[in-house]
């Protein structure tokens, strides 16, 4: 027998996720500033495209909250 699908949570999920996805785009931003002129430039370019699919990621956790929210007023 599947279980019964609970949402009661997802929005907190995805606040953690985008929190969570936030702090990491920062520290990778931090971590360009710091050491720019101490790396190769294919980390550089690694991190900062690591940090672009962080963005697109928190872009997409903050519709699905949105989605949440609609689908829990209903």
């Amino acid at each position: 027998m599947a279980k019964p699908d609970d949402r009661s949570d997802n929005v907190e999920k995805l606040q953690d996720a985008i929190q969570d996805t936030i702090e990491n785009f920062r520290e990778g931003q931090d971590y360009l500033s710091e050491h720019a002129d101490e790396i190769s430039g294919e980390e550089k370019a690694q991190i900062e495209a690591k940090n672009e699919r962080r963005l697109h990621s928190i872009e997409g956790f903050r519709e699905e909250v949105k989605d949440e929210a609609a689908d829990a007023r209903k």
